[in-house]
Formats: C-alpha cells, structure tokens, sequence
C-alpha cells in the first residue's frame, strides 16, 4: 500500500502529490490520509473556526473520494507516532505529500524521513503551495534575495520563460485504494453548527480586473478574499497565479509577497520569532498591557485601528489595508513589540500564515527584511482620510462612533511618531 499524506493541499483538483501518486503507483494502491496533529492542535480551542473549515474539506473529499470507491482515512496524534502504528500495521511501499516551509513543518518532516529511511521506504515530497520555493529564485552569487523588489523582477521573467504546469489528480481518482472506510472524526473534533461565513474559493474575475483600484478601500468588497483558501490549499495556486497573470498585475504582485515571506521564512526560519535585522535588537518597547487590551479589543480611540481590530474580532478576517494600520499603530504609536500583535493574529485570523504574518508585522515594525523605514509611521487619521473618507467603514464596525460613547484616543499621535522615531533612532546608534 502507498500513502498520501494530505496537508496544506486541501484539494483533490490540481494537487501535485496526489498526481505523482496515482500516476506513479499501481492503481488501487493508494491510500488518502489526513492527520490531526496534537503538536498544533493542543495549542488551540476545540471550537478553533480553522480547525472546523478543515473538517468540513475533509468531509467533502470523503464524499468526493467515495464516489470513486475510496475515502480518507482520519488520524490523530503526533504524525512520527502515527507513521508508526501504520507501518506497524501495514505493508506501506511509499509516502507521497506536498512540501511545507514552516519551521515546525520542515523539523516534522526530518524526523519522519529519518525515521522511514531505517525502514528503505520512500518519502516523496513536491512543491505545490507555491509556484516557485527554496533556491528558485536566487541572486548571482547564490543568495537569496531580502529585498522584494529585483526578487519579484527575477520572479516574473522566471514564470514567463516556465511555463506553470498544473496537474490534473482529479482525473486519476479511480486509481486509489478500494475501501468503504467510515469517515471518522474524534470526539473532540466534532463538527459543530458555527456562523463563521467561509469566503467562497471561486475566483471573482470582475473583481480581479479591478483589483488595483479597489484593493485599499475596505469598505467595498475589493479583494479577492481567497488567503484562506491559499492557506489550507483549497484552492489551487497555479490556477490562481495562472489568472493573475492574465488579468491584473498588482494582484500577481500579491502572490509574489507570498512566495517572498514562504522563501524567508525557509530560509531564515529564525526571522519567526526574530528580528529579521538584528539592529532592531535594541529597541526599548513600552509593551504596556493596558495598551495591548484596547489595541485588541478596538476602543484606542483611533477609528480606523478599532474598526479593524473589531472586524477581526467578529470574523477572523481582517482587510489588507487595515493589517497594515493595525501593526504600524501598535508597533509604532503604542511601542509595542511586534510579536505580541503577530501572537494575536495568529490567534484570531482564519487565513493565518506564519510566513506572511510574520512578514507583514516585521515590515510594520520595520524590523524584516525589506521592511519600511523606521521612521515611517502610519498616521490613522491621514489614512482615514484617504481609504474611508465617508466612514462608511469605521461605522460598519463602531456603532457608537460620534457619540459620547466612543473613547477618546489613547495617545497623541505627534507625540508618539516623536517618540518612536527617537527610541528607535537609539536603538540603532546603541549598535554602533
């Protein structure tokens, strides 16, 4: 029997492991498996919204995989300590699955090829979350690039002279294992009736076309809302980029920062929980926990930062533009560290990605790799002024702004661009 493994491929249409598997093994030789990992899931809520949008795609590809004769097979646990009961109990030939970049998924990974190489029993691992990954794109002398510019020059003369192939595994499906397996999720899974709106994974070309025009006014429905989809890959990235390209060039650019931060964070995976520039070491943040409590529940008396900050709260989506404010005024207004608010996010966002978070939140606290200067700072009212300039945002989500209700700010903007320029400035003459 051959396994494949499903991960961050959520998706029986267009998924490079699942192609090789098929295509590769003796039909009715492969097994699908998914496995809920303790290592990740005990540090979340049963009732994690992203745990139930992996359930309910599990069940569809069981309902899918049933029509052809198969289903998947459910695990849970730690993924070496599952290997090994399968192994135990199976006569497994190979372990086809799609490369992840995290640092937890590589560590993961190692072990569990070291592990099956004790036993000569193949690991096959493909790239499928992105278009190009590790050493694709690198500079003359080797190196990868920290600068996003000439990486996405390189990237998109790189993505012309290759043409991007997709695969279709949606074909192959009558090749997998014969099996009337039940699919069973652990009790402490179980699917729950919840009222998170899931954003559709269908691609919105009349939207796509316009994208550079509406992509920053958070009031309209202007993006394409697919980030979650990319992350747990229920949709296919080649078909996305493929339309990208055909269509809008600043929606390609999107997925350009994506493969970026995917590209850094394999590479440097310390930038995770590091400043990316170790100059940034020094900075003294306040890191005071009644400014973090109002940053997270929106009530700092900046509109534009709590009407994010709320929207994330109620839906676990958060607009592009307002990611942006958001970190820049708790990094910047309010000094505090950036890895506190990445920690928030990557609690409440559904589309969370370590490498793109991090990314995002490093840029804002100019302490990454291609980050804005220090000396940048958002201001919350210009940016009010210029991407809601009716409130039709900020109402949306304060429904007591106007009003007496509605706190004043927490801190006077001039005063804390001042500071923040200074204690950075020290900071980095602290190095000196």
């Amino acid at each position: 029997m051959v396994l494949f493994w499903f991960r961050r491929d959520l998706r029986l249409k267009d998924n490079t492991a699942l192609f090789h598997a098929l295509s590769n093994e003796k039909p009715g030789s492969v097994q699908a498996i998914f496995i809920l990992d303790t290592n990740i899931l005990d540090e979340l809520p049963k009732n994690d919204q992203r745990i139930q949008f992996i359930l309910k795609e599990l069940q569809g590809i069981d309902h899918k995989l049933k029509e052809s004769g198969s289903s998947l097979d459910i695990h849970y646990g730690n993924p070496l300590e599952i290997f090994k009961r399968i192994l135990d109990d199976n006569n497994i030939a190979a372990i086809y699955t799609n490369e992840d970049y995290e640092p937890y998924a590589i560590d993961r990974d190692l072990e569990i090829k070291e592990h099956l190489e004790k036993l000569n029993i193949p690991l096959y691992i493909y790239k499928d979350h992105v278009i190009f990954h590790k050493n694709d794109i690198v500079k003359k002398d080797e190196k990868p690039y920290t600068v996003f510019t000439p990486y996405m020059r390189k990237w998109k003369k790189k993505v012309i002279e290759e043409k991007i192939i997709s695969y279709n595994s949606e074909a192959l499906l009558s090749r997998l294992k014969k099996n009337t397996s039940v699919f069973k999720i652990p009790e402490e899974f179980q699917l729950i009736n919840i009222k998170t709106q899931y954003p559709s994974r269908e691609i919105n070309i009349d939207l796509i076309k316009n994208y550079d025009l509406t992509r920053d006014i958070p009031s309209i429905n202007g993006t394409s809302r697919l980030s979650l989809h990319f992350r747990f890959g229920t949709t296919s990235i080649r078909y996305a980029v493929i339309k990208a390209l055909e269509i809008n060039n600043q929606w390609l650019n999107e997925f350009i920062w994506r493969e970026f931060y995917q590209m850094i964070i394999w590479h440097f995976p310390k930038s995770a929980t590091h400043n990316f520039k170790a100059g940034y070491n020094n900075i003294s943040w306040d890191n005071k926990p009644d400014y973090f409590k109002r940053w997270k529940e929106g009530t700092t008396g900046f509109p534009m930062v709590d009407a994010g900050m709320r929207e994330l709260n109620a839906t676990g989506f958060m607009h592009n533009r307002l990611r942006m404010i958001t970190a820049s005024f708790l990094c910047k207004h309010l000094l505090t560290d950036w890895r506190f608010g990445e920690a928030y996010f990557a609690e409440k966002l559904l589309d969370y990605d370590l490498a793109s978070n991090v990314g995002g939140w490093q840029w804002a606290a100019s302490t990454g790799c291609d980050a804005v200067p220090y000396f940048r700072i958002f201001n919350p009212e210009s940016q009010q002024k210029k991407f809601d300039p009716n409130f039709k945002y900020i109402k949306k989500w304060i429904h007591e702004f106007g009003t007496s209700s509605y706190p004043e700010p927490i801190i006077d903007h001039k005063f804390a661009r001042e500071r923040a320029i200074s204690v950075y400035k020290r900071a980095l003459h602290s190095i000196k």
